[in-house]
């Protein structure tokens, strides 16, 4: 049951909340702004998240976007801008009750399933990415473009990316780079993909889930999966070589000295696409993804939070929303080159000052990696261990190419996108030796 009074009531509504049986429907209602978060909409958030985490007849909880286009486009960053103008405390208080929610999110009981169809950015991909469900369909359009409005990637950014297969988190990071349908699932940041045209029957079957078990959950979800996931991932093994060599460098400057010898369209691409890019902001998404590694999720959120306190008092936030946003201009970054950047004083100011305000959660539960990762694809570091051996009950025999993937099929239930996204991994990373029945895999270090 709806918590307005018919469709009038409803259109009005920012935030609308359903009951289906067992399910619980969170829906983001500005479709002319592609769901984009604002205060309004967190704030009616928290206290029926909290709600539905206290409810035993509350078995599963769905977020999801209205309007077919858009999940979230992301936060209200132009109206922030206006109020930190001003000196407004409520710029901050808006990240503070954002982290909040993806923190609550991140760590509810209750199952919780993100349905990102449509575009997902920004604080849309921290309202979906912690979730332990996590639906991709063909509409999704995956991005974190905040170093173009010299920001950083922020909404537990500094957890979720370094998390990620290799260094692709610092890639998407620092570049923006967009991930769409298939690609956000191959990517480790969708855990399933599901036509869109199957959505309605998805939620169907899981408000008929008379439990909260995460299994349960998770296999009613994989009912509903793409069969054909023939397509490939855009980031090809080659691609994933070359983001691993070279986003893996100590500073931005050995990166964009790493594309220069590169020698590649993608590389010529990327960094055109890093040169538009605050300098700045370059290099403090890049200590924020190694610093994140080494955190627990909550002081991700903590780390963030001051990290913001110091963007709102600096330049290129507030150039980057008022010439990418509100004037439709190219942004005029200070310091411009990345030469100028004073990088020993930018990531003091980031990362070793102290901040003048503190981040109060709503939950102290924490974590150091995702507990329900299980659910997703295999990750890089997943398939590693199993082909040096390291894995539980793999022992010492060497494994060919089928043998880890049949080992993956049977481990994930023969879950979509496993055998494609072992084969793409086992390409990009191993070699084969031997001949005939003795080949096997070595890992390439």
């Amino acid at each position: 049951m709806s918590t307005g009074s018919g469709a009038a009531a409803e259109s009005e509504q920012e935030i609308i909340t359903k009951s289906q049986l067992a399910a619980r429907h969170l829906i983001m209602n500005r479709p002319k702004r592609l769901n984009a978060l604002n205060w309004n909409m967190i704030n009616a958030m928290k206290p029926q998240l909290e709600a539905w985490e206290n409810s035993d007849l509350a078995k599963v909880v769905l977020l999801k976007g209205s309007g077919g286009k858009g999940f979230c486009a992301g936060g209200d960053v132009r109206t922030v801008i206006e109020l930190s103008a001003k000196n407004d405390p409520q710029a901050l208080k808006f990240f503070e009750d954002e982290y909040k929610v993806d923190h609550y999110i991140a760590t509810m009981t209750t199952p919780f399933v993100s349905v990102m169809d449509g575009i997902t950015m920004g604080g849309g991909v921290g309202l979906s990415v912690h979730a332990p469900f996590r639906i991709a369909t063909e509409n999704t359009l995956f991005a974190m473009p905040e170093t173009a409005i010299g920001f950083f990637p922020d909404v537990g950014g500094s957890f979720f990316l370094p998390r990620l297969d290799g260094h692709i988190g610092a890639y998407l990071g620092m570049t923006g780079k967009r991930l769409k349908g298939l690609d956000v699932l191959y990517g480790g940041i969708a855990t399933h993909y599901v036509p869109s045209n199957r959505l309605s029957e998805l939620e169907a079957r899981l408000s008929e889930l008379e439990t909260s078990n995460f299994d349960v959950i998770n296999d009613a979800i994989e009912e509903f999966t793409e069969n054909d996931t023939a397509e490939s991932f855009i980031l090809d093994p080659e691609t994933r070589k070359s983001i691993n060599k070279i986003f893996g460098k100590k500073t931005v400057e050995d990166i964009m000295a790493a594309l220069d010898k590169e020698e590649s369209a993608w590389a010529k691409e990327t960094k055109d696409t890093l040169l538009k890019m605050s300098p700045s902001s370059l290099k403090i998404t890049l200590e924020q993804v190694r610093q994140g590694a080494q955190k627990s999720i909550i002081s991700c959120f903590k780390m963030e939070y001051g990290m913001v306190q110091q963007s709102l008092a600096d330049h290129d936030f507030a150039e980057g929303v008022t010439a990418s946003l509100v004037n439709k201009t190219a942004p005029k970054w200070q310091p411009s080159t990345l030469a100028e950047v004073n990088t020993k004083d930018v990531l003091k100011k980031y990362f070793n000052t102290p901040p003048a305000h503190d981040l109060e959660l709503l939950s102290d539960k924490d974590y150091s990696q995702y507990p329900h990762r299980k659910y997703s694809l295999p990750s890089e570091n997943d398939i590693k261990l199993v082909v040096t051996g390291e894995a539980p009950d793999i022992g010492d025999y060497a494994l060919s190419e089928n043998e880890v993937v049949d080992w993956f099929l049977k481990e994930r239930k023969g879950k979509r996108g496993v055998a494609e996204k072992v084969k793409a991994v086992l390409k990009q990373n191993t070699n084969v030796v031997g001949e005939g029945e003795a080949q096997s895999l070595k890992w390439i270090y």
